[in-house]
C-alpha cells in the first residue's frame, strides 16, 4: 500500500541519518509526487474564534534605508487558535503535552482522508460519526495504525467568509451561541481512540467539535489520549482517500496550548 511504503521510506531516512545530510536532490529519497499545501495563509482576513485576538501584521520597516539598500521587517501578533493551527493536548487535558512537547512522530506520517462534504452540505451542524469511519473502511480497508486522519467537510470553500464559514459575522461572547459548522461527534472520537490507533486528526472547520458544542467532548476525548488536532485545514479536496505523507509543523511555542500550523501533504504519482 502506498501509504505504508512511504511511511517506511521516511522511517529509513530518519534512521539512516539521510534526512540530515545534504542530498543530491531535496526529494531524491522520497516517492515521486506533488506536495499540496494544506494551510491557509495568515492575514487580516484570517478567521479566528469570535472571542480570540485576530492576526495583526505591523510594518517595522519597508523601503530603501539611509544606507541605500532595501530592507523590510514586520511584527505580528495573534491568538494561538486561529487560521490553520494545531490544538495541543494541553488545550483540553491538564498535564498533557504542550505544543512544544508533541513528539515529531505524531506530526509526520501517512494519512487517510474521509470525505463527508455531501452530508455537511445538507446539514451545517453535521457531526461525523463512527459509521462514516466504518463506511470508509468498507471501501478502503481498515484505517492503518499510526495514521493521521483528515476529515473533509467542504467548509474550506467558504474561507475567508466569516458568515458562511462560522455561521456568524459577530465577535465576542454573544457570537459563540451562533456558531454553526460541522465537526466530529464525541461517539466517533471515542470509537477512534478505543478501536484504532491514530497519530493525529484534522479537519477543514474552525473546531474539531461542531459549532454548537458547549462541552467540547470531542476535544476532551482525543486530547486525553495525547492526540493533537489540526483545525482550519485547507485544500483537502485535492487529496485522495489515502495520502503518502503529511507533515504538520506548528510554531514551537514553549508551554503553548496550540499555535499556527504549516501542514503539507505528498500525493504520489501513479
Amino acid at each position: 500500500m502506498k501509504i505504508q511504503r512511504a511511511a517506511l521510506i521516511l522511517g529509513l531516512l530518519l534512521i539512516s541519518g539521510c534526512a540530515t545530510r545534504q542530498p543530491q536532490s531535496a526529494t531524491s529519497g522520497l516517492p515521486k509526487g506533488d506536495w499540496i499545501d494544506l494551510s491557509h495563509d495568515f492575514s487580516a482576513e484570517t478567521i479566528y474564534w469570535p472571542t480570540a485576538e485576530p492576526f495583526k501584521l505591523d510594518t517595522v520597516a519597508a523601503g530603501i534605508n539611509d544606507k541605500g539598500y532595501y530592507y523590510s521587517a514586520y511584527q505580528f501578533s495573534a491568538a494561538e487558535h486561529g487560521g490553520t493551527h494545531i490544538d495541543a493536548p494541553i488545550h483540553f487535558a491538564e498535564g498533557h503535552n504542550t505544543v512544544d512537547q508533541i513528539p515529531l512522530a505524531r506530526l509526520i506520517g501517512a494519512a487517510i482522508k474521509i470525505d463527508v462534504s455531501a452530508k455537511a452540505a445538507a446539514d451545517r451542524d453535521y457531526q461525523i460519526s463512527s459509521a462514516d469511519f466504518e463506511g470508509w473502511e468498507k471501501q478502503h480497508g481498515r484505517i492503518p495504525d499510526d495514521s493521521i486522519v483528515l476529515l473533509q467537510t467542504g467548509w474550506s470553500e467558504y474561507w475567508p467568509d466569516r458568515l458562511k464559514y462560522l455561521g456568524t459575522e459577530k465577535r465576542g461572547d454573544a457570537a459563540v451561541a451562533e456558531l454553526h459548522f460541522p465537526g466530529l461527534a464525541p461517539e466517533a472520537a471515542r470509537w477512534l481512540t478505543e478501536n484504532r490507533k491514530i497519530k493525529a486528526i484534522g479537519l477543514d472547520t474552525a473546531s474539531i467539535d461542531y459549532g454548537q458544542s458547549q462541552m467540547f467532548e470531542t476535544h476532551r476525548i482525543l486530547m486525553a489520549q495525547d492526540i493533537p488536532a489540526f483545525e482550519n485545514v485547507a485544500n483537502l479536496d485535492r487529496l485522495p482517500a489515502g495520502v503518502s505523507m503529511v507533515i504538520a509543523m506548528p510554531m514551537k511555542i514553549r508551554g503553548g496550548s496550540g499555535g499556527p500550523l504549516r501542514i503539507i501533504a505528498l500525493v504520489e504519482h501513479d
